[in-house]
């Protein structure tokens, strides 16, 4: 998830559709209503649980510059998706 002045969210969810309108709509205090984090920028999926936790730590210890790369491989634009 995203900013529109590119602030990086990164975590995961067993329901995307639930945790986006979530932050759409204000409903999680911290740092995503803090930055005001709304826009779906990229998204990654599996069904391994232990995999997808392992994946999110992955990306969250890569510096700035490199997930920039990995959203702007799939959404040069920053659409919300």
């Amino acid at each position: 998830m995203a900013s529109d002045t590119k602030v990086i969210y990164i975590g995961m969810t067993n329901n995307l559709i639930r945790r986006v309108y979530e932050h759409k709509h204000d409903l999680i205090d911290g740092y995503t209503k803090k930055y005001r984090v709304k826009k779906l920028v990229y998204y990654d999926y599996g069904s391994d649980v232990y995999g997808v936790i392992e994946r999110e730590k992955q990306i969250k210890r890569r510096r700035r510059r490199k997930k920039i790369k990995l959203i702007e491989e799939v959404n040069s634009n920053w659409r919300d998706l």
